[in-house]
């Protein structure tokens, strides 16, 4: 999951979002992307687009790509583990992400050198770059050199993620208009930024080696960085850090009186529940698949060409997404996203049990062809989740509770891992051993169901409604001793799940910037409305 920092500076107009139609507002971002970019650029600023590209494009998308395939690589290759082990250690790296909201916590109320969000950036940058030049740099690195390394990188991308996020909840609650928008916007950079890093990984592993490939992750590291420097924010003046403990505690209390009401833990539980059940087998997908004696032996290059075609599939699903489908309401996409997963996962069934041989479909083209429609279909499912985690955020701490429920998602990521490789272990998948590979497909593609059962949690609204409760949303505007605008943090009492009839002219802010102006901020909700 976009642009502005509320408690920053001024607060552009929230009824802007739609405003032009002159401009392309009414258009597609497929129809016209040009003319949809430069509305987004004009209504969000470019220096956000611009991060968005740095972040999702390069980080997310090239980095990850390649650090994917050469981390893989590092543990089977250099490092020599087993399946299951492989995917111990990579949930190890990825638990930065479980504590995302430390990361939200800060950089909405711990300001550096006067700003909120750009130090932050550029933190992020200096950790990816330092980490993955020191692995690239060691002789013979050994496994707990390796995991530290690639953790720190992995902080240093989930800090950059959090800050990002907390620019998109942010423009989330102040142009409701533009929240699909902003998650295609991303979605999209991230499936580019795939497709360009799975094409080049392979050829990068096979020339300079997996620790060589995962040295080139500093380059996007580096581009994060540059973004910080360019990001447009306005300078926060006359800070009290003194207060800092007392924002920390404000604003988890403002977490919890939140996530007491129904239509936020609701969501929540399926969210968590549905991404556990999902069982990670990819380690020993990949052990398989380029096995020489019983597997197809899929070469580096082929690898990352897999998982290249893999992204365009992504895209396209980006792209369906877009244009049709984000009308739709949260809980018919998740409904048929849980089912197409189970489904399509039984081309892994397939493949595995070499049953595409039987009927003359070549390994390397059945292989490419269940990467492209599973990925398409994943981010079809992905794309829903994460519209629904940004329209759950209160206003004040957008980065903070988006942070939590990212993290509450990569908590399930993190546990959908360890059990797939429990289950890799007890069925007997080794480095050398895939004779019950096929069970263990079989059980994943059945466990994808099992959420189902709790689909009833989510809201049957449509991806462009309000769904916080009216009481949350009315923020208030305060002014400080210098005279420059913030907001408080709302802190909600238990009630808050059930708030009274408000006036309409009492939904009605005003937001005094730094010189004197004032700014209306049309009200997200005139009225409480009841999610289903």
């Amino acid at each position: 999951m976009d642009p502005r920092d509320r408690e920053d500076g001024p607060i552009q107009e929230a009824g802007a979002a739609g405003s032009d139609s002159s401009d392309g507002s009414g258009e597609c971002g497929v129809a016209s992307p040009y003319r949809w970019l430069r509305r987004l650029s004009r209504e969000l600023h470019w220096s956000f687009v611009l991060a968005v590209f740095a972040v999702y494009g390069a980080c997310q998308g090239v980095g990850n790509a390649v650090g994917v395939v050469a981390a893989t690589y590092y543990c089977k290759d250099v490092l020599r583990v087993q399946p299951a082990a492989a995917q111990f250690y990579q949930g190890i790296v990825n638990s930065p992400w479980v504590v995302k909201p430390i990361w939200g916590l800060l950089t909405d109320v711990v300001p550096v050198a006067g700003y909120r969000r750009r130090p932050y950036f550029l933190l992020a940058g200096v950790i990816g770059v330092s980490s993955m030049l020191m692995l690239s740099l060691q002789s013979n690195p050994g496994i707990v050199v390796g995991v530290i390394a690639l953790t720190a990188q992995s902080t240093g991308a989930a800090m950059a993620d959090v800050t990002l996020d907390a620019l998109v909840a942010q423009n989330s609650i102040t142009n409701p208009p533009l929240a699909s928008d902003m998650q295609s916007l991303c979605g999209f950079s991230s499936s580019v930024g795939s497709l360009i890093g799975f094409s080049i990984s392979g050829l990068l592993v096979h020339l300079l080696g997996a620790q060589g490939a995962l040295g080139l992750l500093s380059i996007p590291s580096a581009l994060v960085f540059s973004a910080g420097i360019l990001l447009k924010e306005s300078r926060v003046t006359d800070f009290d850090y003194k207060q800092v403990h007392r924002k920390f505690y404000t604003a988890i209390q403002s977490m919890g009186a939140t996530l007491k009401c129904p239509e936020v833990w609701r969501p929540c539980v399926y969210l968590y529940v549905s991404l556990n059940l999902s069982l990670d087998i990819q380690g020993g997908m990949f052990y398989w698949l380029t096995d020489r004696l019983t597997g197809p032996a899929f070469s580096e290059e082929f690898i990352g060409a897999i998982y290249a075609i893999g992204s365009v599939g992504s895209l396209l699903g980006v792209l369906l997404y877009q244009t049709t489908l984000k009308d739709c309401n949260f809980r018919s996409m998740l409904l048929w996203g849980q089912v197409l997963s189970s489904l399509v996962g039984m081309l892994d069934l397939v493949l595995v049990t070499r049953l595409n041989t039987k009927i003359g479909i070549p390994d390397y083209i059945f292989a490419v062809i269940d990467s492209a429609v599973c990925q398409m279909v994943g981010r079809l499912q992905w794309l829903p989740l994460l519209v629904l985690c940004s329209k759950l955020c209160p206003p004040g701490i957008e980065g903070t509770f988006y942070a939590l429920l990212m993290s509450i998602q990569n908590a399930g990521l993190l546990m959908s891992s360890w059990w797939g490789g429990l289950l890799l272990h007890m069925l007997n998948v080794t480095r050398t051993e895939f004779s019950n590979l096929w069970l263990a497909v079989l059980i994943r593609n059945v466990s994808r169901l099992l959420p189902l059962m709790l689909l009833f949690l989510v809201p049957q609204s449509d991806q462009n409604s309000t769904l916080l409760p009216a009481h949350i949303l009315q923020d208030e505007a305060v002014k400080d001793e210098s005279g420059s605008a913030q907001f408080s943090v709302l802190v909600a009492d238990d009630s808050c799940c059930h708030p009274s009839n408000v006036d309409a002219e009492n939904d009605r802010m005003k937001v005094i910037d730094d010189a004197g102006d004032d700014i209306e901020l049309i009200p997200l909700m005139n009225k409480t409305t009841t999610v289903g």
